[in-house]
């Protein structure tokens, strides 16, 4: 029997794809489980219709972040940071930091999206990835300045 995949399945296929399977792996398990559905006409419209739905939504969220992009890459933040001797900060300026600051210039990003491998614990100018979109990243020009 061919059914479509609703779901990820281990060992048989993921999410869209048309595989043969035997009947009653099929019928006792898949379809009751809501995993697949029958390889119907009907059925295989409506997989096509949620493919082009899905992809129509990536490209909308994609020049959504492309405007995005554009918009943060003039973004210049400034972070004061209480320091000690030899300019070292007390604590470190980390992704929430960073989040919480450009959230006071009018962006919403997630502190996920900031691709910083570790604490800052300078003063100094850095340059920091933001991943809006899976290909997809803008440059946040960061200053750590003194108290």
């Amino acid at each position: 029997m061919e059914v479509i995949l609703k779901q990820d399945v281990d060992k048989i296929g993921k999410a869209g794809a048309v595989v043969k399977v035997k009947d009653g792996y099929a019928r006792n398990f898949l379809i009751p489980n809501g995993l697949a559905v029958p390889l119907t006409s009907g059925n295989l419209k409506t997989l096509e219709e949620e493919r082009l739905k899905k992809t129509q939504q990536q490209e909308k969220l994609k020049k959504e972040a492309e405007a995005l992009k554009s918009r943060l890459s003039a973004v210049s933040l400034t972070i004061p940071a209480l320091i000690q001797e030899e300019d070292k900060l007390y604590g470190s300026i980390s992704a929430q930091d960073i989040s919480t600051a450009l959230k006071e210039e009018g962006f919403e990003v997630d502190k996920n999206a900031i691709d910083l491998e570790e604490p800052i614990k300078a003063l100094g100018i850095y340059e920091v990835p933001v991943r809006l979109h899976t290909d997809i990243t803008a440059t946040v020009k960061v200053w750590i300045v003194k108290k």
